[in-house]
């Protein structure tokens, strides 16, 4: 494999931005794959996911399914203890040996990367992507970021999507419509399961 993409996010629930994010990630570094991994026990979330593990898997399984370049893995759900960004892009690594290795995320995560869990280790094994979205500017990388880490991360633009899953889910608990927000499929799951609602 050339090069593969690892977009981790917790995808409580996954919506247009991040797979508008996956594809501008896909195109601009003409990725093979890119494998959506949403996070078992993410250790820098302070609040529980609003969705249980299977669900969230599931809803991301049906977003990706349409695209040929997408799929999706339960890595982080199936192995104990914190979800750590390092244990699963070594996982891939291994798996797929890729030429080039890429690990997705939005600008707002890539912020606090140096508190990360063994960053360097990370780093010398992939590169960052930081996806940009309203609110963060590539500027306020450079404030919070050493250098040596800086050096390690790509940033690109996506189209204009501000779209964030707190969005949805305040929307769904008001019985608000999500339509043109996350996939017509994954909206009919969190319908169908009740997910989200108040």
């Amino acid at each position: 494999m050339t090069g593969l993409g690892i977009m981790g996010g917790i995808f409580d629930p996954i919506h247009n931005g991040h797979l508008a994010a996956a594809e501008a990630a896909r195109e601009h570094f003409q990725l093979d794959r890119i494998i959506f991994v949403p996070a078992g026990n993410p250790p820098h979330r302070l609040a529980m996911p609003a969705a249980g593990a299977e669900d969230r898997y599931l809803l991301t399984a049906l977003a990706v399914a349409g695209n040929p370049y997408f799929a999706v893995s339960r890595v982080e759900l199936d192995r104990p203890g914190p979800s750590y960004a390092y244990d699963t892009v070594s996982h891939f690594q291994q798996l797929y040996k890729p030429e080039r290795l890429y690990f997705i995320t939005g600008m707002d995560a890539v912020l606090d990367v140096e508190t990360w869990y063994r960053v360097n280790d990370l780093m010398s094994i992939c590169r960052f992507v930081a996806v940009t979205r309203p609110g963060y500017e590539t500027d306020d990388l450079a404030r919070r970021v050493s250098a040596d880490h800086l050096s390690g991360i790509d940033v690109i633009a996506t189209p204009g999507i501000d779209i964030s899953s707190t969005t949805i889910r305040e929307r769904l608990r008001s019985g608000r419509s999500v339509r043109y927000l996350v996939p017509d499929i994954a909206a009919a799951y969190i319908s169908k399961e009740g997910l989200y609602a108040g």
